[in-house]
Formats: structure tokens, C-alpha cells, sequence
């Protein structure tokens, strides 16, 4: 053709496109009122980096890992109605470890309390020992409140030798461990005749007076206990409410539930859910009024600022989330703590050298270093870091006879850094950690608040 001769006529046209009248979208991911985590599913590369680092899969040869559990199932359940969630979603521990490795931000966690919800819902059978058990273990706030009435005798018959092998042989859980001991009063039992949110308040000012702060500054946070430190460990929140009185906060103790953390590894969202509803509403309403949640477990500051905007759509859930913070992780952020420890010293019975353990959720959240630099520097006492391996008792996941010997397997590099530790004193601040911690090396275990309060409150 040459260039004077012009082309033939086509109906070709780029704008719109001729793809037919009969043609139809094929519908791949059809509409659903789930959440949609075709976005995260797509990020995933199959590097397997979430496998190489998860504790349960390093000792478990048939666990399958997060990748399988996460973007591979989720995108099975969306090409096959008929796929069923595989029963090994159930030892996935939940410790999260997966979302920290993950290059490309695949939401991995929430893909696996998403699936193991559906798995418990729609295929667990409501009758078997396995759902039974996982159940009570994961309303623990249930049965704590009940033993917290009798403690002495609560004490007794959860460690009596019979009684602990019959729970073994009948609902499965291990008689290995020792139960935490229930505490003679609780901490909201303290925080009451201690005169509540007013004695606080005038703690608080007190202590910016001393400051030389207006008495009238703006300085106030909302306390998450959680359960443990209600039930069994008063004296961790005690520490915590003390040492934000020193700094001159005032400290409000709202209506609460457990944080859902042992309900989302055992897949009982809907448990999960009516939990969130009073811990979401009680808490929003006080963001509104200018307090910042604060928590002194890391499971449960993980599970208000992640996991609650993951799984739930509640009013208010977002604003709750984006004011929570862990206890010494928001001193650091409002206050010169770091200057107020290096100016302090510690002596007397928590003069110690501590080996201190990470937790897998403070790692999570950018927290698994703050312990051992804040009190680098205090006078009187030693902080090693143990490394960076999980506890493996991951909540309730190593209280279950079947996974005893998974979690102890899991937890041995750590036994071994703490036996070669200067000290023989253990620091953490998530409870479970912290059974795992005086289970397998004998040590006493503290939490980093309960340091802080030595140093700072007199």
C-alpha cells in the first residue's frame, strides 16, 4: 500500500470497545457479606517466609503453616464452595509471629482467626471433649470470676494431684502445668475500696503539684486490666495505676471483658464479638472524653488495636483502636521516662538481674525492645534479653494435653537462654509467657510495671 491510498474502512473503535452482545463478566469472587481478603491473598508471593518462622511448624512436621492456613485456604474456600476448612487451623497458635515476617503485608492473622472461626461454627462438633474444652479454656474470665469468690479453696482443688489428672484424662487439659494461683482480692476489689476514679484523681494531683504541673492538666487514661491481672496478678495493675498517678495521670478502671485473645485462638468469634461490644463501647466513650486506652498485657493492647478492626465492625471500634497503647510503650511516647529511670535506683528485693522474654504480640507491635533499654541504665538491677524465640505456651494453646510437648519443644531455645542468663528473675509482660517462663526454668517472674513503680513511686 502506498502512502496515497487510504486505508480501508474498519469498525474498529479504541473507545468502545465491540466485546459482543452476548458476552457476561465471569463472576470469580462472587458478592459476599464476608470480609474481603482477596486484597491480602493477592499480595502473597508463596516466599514461604512465614513459614520458615513459625514456632508451631519448626516442631509440628504435619502442620501445613501460615501460608496453607491464610492466602492458599482463603483462596480455595473462594473457587470451591464445597472446600472445607482443614482441621489443622486448629493448631495454629495464634502467637502472630507470621504477620511480623511477611515482606508484603498479607493480613495472615486475620486470615487464620477467620478461617479457624468458620471451621468451629460450621465443622467442629458442639458435643466433642476438644470443642468443650477449648471453650472453657477460652472463657477463662468465666471461671475466674467464680474461683476469684473462693480463692483458697480454688487454689487448693485446681492443683490437687486427682483432680488434675481427671481433667486430663476427660476434657484434655494438661496435668503438667501448675494453675496460676487466684489472688485473695482482686484488683477492681482494690481499685474500689481504694476509692476508685476520685482517690486517683487526687493522687494525681498531688502529684503534679509536686511536678510543678498545672493540677488542672489535661492528663488522663482509661486502664484494659484484662482478666489476669484482675484475677490473678493484682498487683501488676496496682504497679500500673501508682506509677501513671507518679507522672500525674488519672486513672479510670471502665466496665470490661476479657480482650478475646484465648477466644480468638480457639475460634470463637461470636464469644469474641459480645466481649468487643462492652470492651468497644465502654472504652469509645471515653476516647470522646479525651482518656487513651492503656494496657498492661501486650495480648490484650494486640487484641484492642488489631484484632478488633480486623474481625468486628462495631461503632467506634476504629477510634478505640487508634487510642490504644501498651502501659510503658505510652509513658515512653508522653513522658521522659527514660530521664526519670536514669535519674532512679532500685534496691531491696527487686534489686535483681532479670532475663527478660519478649512476648510474640509485644513483638508485633514494635515493642520487644523497649523493656531492656528503658532500664538499661537503672541503677540496682541487670536486664538481659533472652532472645527472640516464642515461649510456646502461646495462652491456651500449651495447656492442651495434646500440644504440652509442641509448646515445651517450642520454648526450650528460650529455657536455655534464661539457664544462661546472669540472673534468675524473669521479666515479661504477658502472663501466659510468664507461666511458661517459671514452668520451665523455676524462676520468679516479674512484670516490667512492677520494676518501673520500684524505681519511681516511693
Amino acid at each position: 500500500m502506498s502512502d496515497a491510498e487510504t486505508p480501508p474502512e474498519t469498525e474498529f473503535d479504541p473507545v468502545a470497545p465491540n466485546t459482543g452482545d452476548e458476552f457476561e463478566p465471569v463472576d470469580v469472587f462472587p458478592d459476599s457479606d464476608d470480609f474481603d481478603l482477596r486484597p491480602g491473598a493477592d499480595s502473597c508471593y508463596k516466599c514461604s517466609t512465614c513459614d520458615t518462622n513459625c514456632p508451631v511448624a519448626e516442631v509440628d512436621d504435619d502442620f501445613p503453616g501460615p501460608k496453607f492456613q491464610g492466602p492458599e485456604q482463603w483462596r480455595l474456600k473462594q473457587s470451591d464452595d464445597d472446600h472445607e476448612i482443614d482441621d489443622s487451623v486448629m493448631d495454629c497458635s495464634n502467637c502472630m509471629r507470621c504477620d511480623n515476617a511477611c515482606p508484603s503485608g498479607v493480613p495472615l492473622s486475620q486470615m487464620h482467626n477467620t478461617a479457624r472461626g468458620e471451621y468451629v461454627s460450621e465443622q467442629m462438633d458442639k458435643l466433642s471433649v476438644e470443642y468443650i474444652r477449648n471453650r472453657i479454656l477460652a472463657n477463662y474470665r468465666t471461671s475466674a470470676f467464680f474461683a476469684s469468690k473462693v480463692p483458697r479453696l480454688a487454689n487448693f482443688a485446681m492443683n490437687f494431684g486427682p483432680a488434675r489428672w481427671v481433667m486430663e484424662k476427660t476434657l484434655g487439659v494438661t496435668s503438667e502445668r501448675d494453675f496460676p494461683a487466684f489472688a485473695k482480692q482482686t484488683f477492681r476489689d482494690w481499685w474500689a475500696d481504694r476509692g476508685g476514679q476520685v482517690q486517683s484523681r487526687e493522687n494525681a494531683r498531688a502529684a503534679r503539684k509536686r511536678r510543678g504541673l498545672p493540677e488542672d492538666a489535661d492528663k488522663k487514661v482509661a486502664y484494659f486490666h484484662g482478666c489476669y491481672s484482675n484475677y490473678n496478678t493484682p498487683e501488676v495493675g496496682k504497679a500500673m495505676v501508682r506509677v501513671f498517678e507518679e507522672f500525674g495521670y488519672e486513672v479510670v478502671a471502665p466496665e470490661q471483658k476479657c480482650s478475646g485473645t484465648p477466644m480468638f485462638a480457639n475460634g470463637m468469634l461470636d464469644d469474641a464479638r459480645r466481649h468487643a461490644e462492652t470492651n468497644v463501647s465502654s472504652m469509645s466513650e471515653l476516647v470522646d472524653e479525651g482518656y487513651h486506652a492503656i494496657a498492661s498485657c501486650t495480648s490484650c493492647s494486640m487484641a484492642l488495636r488489631q484484632e478488633y478492626p480486623e474481625l468486628f465492625d462495631i461503632d467506634g471500634i476504629d477510634k478505640v483502636a487508634e487510642n490504644t497503647f501498651e502501659a510503658i510503650e505510652y509513658l515512653r511516647i508522653h513522658e521522659d521516662l527514660k530521664g526519670e529511670v536514669q535519674a532512679a535506683d532500685v534496691d531491696g528485693d527487686l534489686a535483681e538481674e532479670f532475663a527478660y522474654h519478649a512476648p510474640c504480640h509485644s513483638r508485633n507491635q514494635g515493642l520487644d525492645r523497649q523493656a531492656v533499654e528503658l532500664f538499661r541504665d537503672l541503677d540496682g538491677v541487670e536486664v538481659e534479653d533472652v532472645g527472640d524465640s516464642c515461649s510456646g505456651i502461646s495462652g491456651t494453646y500449651g495447656w492442651k494435653e495434646e500440644k504440652y510437648e509442641k509448646s515445651m519443644e517450642i520454648g526450650e531455645e528460650m529455657f536455655e537462654h534464661m539457664d544462661h542468663a546472669e540472673g534468675e528473675t524473669g521479666m515479661t509482660e504477658c502472663p501466659t509467657c510468664a507461666m511458661q517462663m517459671e514452668h520451665g526454668s523455676g524462676y520468679e517472674i516479674r512484670h516490667p510495671l512492677e520494676l518501673l513503680e520500684a524505681a519511681l513511686v516511693e
